[in-house]
């Protein structure tokens, strides 16, 4: 009697879970192995990894927040997976975060950039446009009352000049300008050198700053993000002039890690193109929009950074 009671309990609990299973959501795998949602919405972000972008601070880490967590929305709407962004404190650390698959996705300076493919296979995608082209340059501010007006005069008065360089690892900043002054004869490092005192002040925006509340002599940046603070009212800009440029610079890449796939690649892409937000564009250097990158796109600054030592050349 005993054994038929159980034997009918357990029928009982058999037959409820079944109804549970039929009437309840939950995730199964088809024959394939594919997940597939009953009873939740397929294209629920939630659902999926998040991807995270990286980004290098160029200018002031509010503004650069501001625009790559806009950024990061629409990625995630398109990408159909959660997508957020941090600001990193310096360059580097933007490149090892990559390496070690903690992000998927970046914004780097061009050398930055070079450094990340040749350690981590790191992929150029897009890059911002200014004034309609894919180009900036490295400049040499002063004070507008300095009597330098040329890198001549900078390279006779050395010892006099206290100098400033951005991140270390910014290729206006600090590659591009350094190459020149190396040339001259008047730089080394920021042990070795003609000038007064060298300083790295992290960047473009400081240096702006410093050149134009007069605490630096002359520095390093980019033209781009320069113009931009101009352009806010961040920078008064009839206090500094601009005494050297360099050459057309590549402008700064995206860059995604081997694991993004090629479909999201091209979604990524995509959406970028269409991307007319002026936060977001405001902060990646006043750009007019965006355009697609590659590897090939950043050949001369690989060969300034051999030049420069901070590459080694391929065997």
């Amino acid at each position: 009697m005993l054994g038929l009671k159980r034997g009918l309990w357990a029928g009982i609990v058999m037959a409820l879970c079944l109804m549970l299973a039929a009437c309840g959501g939950g995730t199964n795998k088809d024959e394939a192995g594919t997940k597939t949602e009953t009873g939740a919405n397929n294209g629920n972000a939630d659902n999926k990894e998040e991807m995270l972008i990286g980004v290098i601070p160029a200018q002031g880490s509010n503004q650069m927040k501001l625009g790559a967590d806009k950024l990061a929305e629409i990625l995630t709407e398109e990408l159909g997976r959660p997508v957020k962004a941090e600001v990193y404190p310096d360059y580097n650390g933007v490149v090892e975060a990559m390496g070690a698959g903690k992000v998927q996705m970046a914004y780097l300076g061009p050398l930055t950039y070079v450094e990340a493919h040749e350690r981590y296979d790191v992929k150029a995608i897009v890059t911002q446009l200014i004034d309609g082209k894919p180009f900036y340059y490295s400049y040499m501010i002063a004070p507008i009352d300095s009597p330098y007006e040329k890198l001549e005069d900078v390279i006779k008065d050395s010892k006099s000049i206290r100098f400033a360089f951005g991140d270390i690892s910014s290729t206006s900043g600090s590659l591009i300008p350094g190459i020149a002054l190396k040339k001259a004869g008047v730089f080394k490092s920021q042990e070795d050198n003609s000038f007064k005192s060298v300083t790295y002040t992290g960047d473009h925006t400081a240096t702006a700053l410093a050149i134009q509340n007069k605490q630096q002599d002359v520095g390093a940046i980019d033209s781009a993000f320069y113009n931009n603070l101009v352009k806010q009212g961040k920078i008064d800009g009839t206090k500094i002039k601009t005494i050297w440029q360099s050459e057309d610079l590549f402008q700064y890449p995206w860059a995604v890690i081997k694991s993004v796939s090629d479909e999201d690649t091209a979604v990524i892409q995509e959406a970028m193109l269409k991307i007319t937000d002026s936060d977001i564009l405001s902060a990646f250097g006043g750009a007019s929009g965006f355009t697609k990158a590659s590897n090939e796109d950043y050949a001369a600054i690989r060969t300034a950074a051999i030049e420069d030592g901070r590459l080694k050349p391929k065997q």
